[in-house]
């Protein structure tokens, strides 16, 4: 170039500003052609591979992605940062021992609630199986699976008021402190073994928790007149009372038979309510009372009688259900003592049962009990007749009577 041409002059002008000088410019001329060559040869280059159908970026050692991002590169210094400002750990220095010296564990301390809970465990459980065994032996000592025995054995036609009744004493019997007495009424026709009943538990429990903690109480017998009303309440509450303070002494409880409840007066029938309504103190508490009479017996026939076939399908299942809600409307109009009691009706006898009592009664007595023999006198006394089934009507209430006429 000359000395005097416009570039040598610019150049010379930039130099006197002290920004560029006529080597760099040179040197850059020099790479922008180097540059251009380059990218000439490589667009040659790839017309050539174009035309061969072979692509240009394809590589058989390349692995690169064919879009460029940075995020690998971004996460790498990421996890160099992180790596070189994470504090370093100093590893701690091994404890060297004296070989002349024992090494000394450390001491474990135990806490001493952990042996107090155990002990506290050990007491509840004790306790527990202390009431338990106590529960066994308390009905153990009133013998009810012998009372079940006697009863399933002697009173025939009656397995549901028979079970209902032992359902109530064990359960009432299991423990000696309660809240109220028990108090259940056996109700029924004539002759369907109330009374009996009656003198199977006197003699069981007079058995099992003496003769004095066992009162059965007869109407008629006891208090025969009206008259003597004032006297028969007072004895009755002074008998009652000393039994109650003999059976707390003993820890047991006893038991109070009242039959033909329906010739009593309505001054006794106050006197039993006082004695069974529960009080403040814990007397008169532990007690059973067994109220027998024939009160309702038209209601009992009546719903035996109209419900013959369905009683007959289900095996009376349902006997006490349906029934016990009608008992007590009727009961309470006749005292209010019915209210604290719980009903065991006791149904219509039919005549297989009737013969059950024959053969029983006249084995008792050295008969021979001939199956002949038994149904022709079971035939002679009444009965109800629904379909194929009959109901004795005074159930085995003459049986004794035919039998000593034998």
């Amino acid at each position: 170039l000359g000395s005097d041409t416009p570039a040598h002059r610019r150049s010379l002008k930039r130099n006197e500003n002290g920004t560029l000088t006529l080597s760099q410019f040179s040197s850059t001329v020099r790479a922008v052609v180097r540059i251009r060559q380059k990218y000439q040869a490589m667009k040659k280059r790839r017309m050539e591979m174009a035309a061969a159908g072979t692509p240009f970026f394809s590589s058989s050692r390349s692995t690169s992605p064919k879009i460029f991002t940075f995020d690998g590169i971004v996460a790498d210094n990421i996890r160099e940062e992180r790596n070189r400002t994470k504090p370093k750990k100093k590893k701690k220095g091994r404890i060297l021992f004296p070989n002349n010296s024992r090494r000394v564990p450390p001491t474990v301390e135990r806490s001493r609630a952990k042996n107090c809970l155990v002990l506290l465990c050990v007491i509840v459980f004790l306790q527990v199986y202390n009431a338990i065994e106590n529960l066994d032996d308390h009905v153990l000592k009133y013998d009810l699976e012998g009372l079940e025995k006697t009863l399933k054995r002697e009173v025939f036609g009656q397995q549901e008021a028979v079970e209902g009744l032992l359902a109530h004493f064990k359960e009432y019997l299991s423990t000696y402190v309660h809240s109220k007495p028990l108090v259940v009424s056996l109700l029924g026709p004539t002759g369907v073994g109330k009374s009996h009943v009656g003198r199977m538990l006197a003699q069981h429990f007079r058995s099992v928790v003496g003769e004095q903690l066992v009162m059965q109480y007869f109407v008629l017998h006891h208090c025969p007149s009206e008259e003597d009303l004032p006297i028969c309440t007072q004895n009755l509450m002074s008998h009652v009372s000393e039994m109650v303070t003999q059976a707390e002494e003993e820890e047991k409880i006893p038991i109070f038979i009242f039959d033909e409840m329906e010739h009593m007066p309505t001054e006794l029938l106050d006197t039993v309510l006082t004695l069974i309504l529960t009080r403040d103190s814990n007397e008169y508490l532990n007690a059973i009372y067994v109220l027998i009479s024939n009160l309702e017996q038209e209601e009992i026939t009546k719903f035996v009688l109209q419900n013959s076939s369905s009683l007959a399908v289900s095996g009376r299942p349902r006997l006490s259900k349906e029934l016990n809600p009608l008992l007590h409307s009727g009961l309470k109009k006749h005292h209010s003592l019915w209210r604290e009691a719980e009903l065991m009706p006791l149904t219509l006898l039919e005549k297989s049962h009737v013969m059950e009592c024959f053969m029983d009664e006249m084995s008792r007595e050295g008969f021979y009990p001939d199956r002949s023999h038994v149904e022709r006198l079971a035939d002679e006394l009444p009965y109800y007749s629904v379909g194929e089934r009959e109901f004795s009507r005074t159930g085995c209430k003459q049986v004794v009577a035919k039998v000593n006429l034998l």
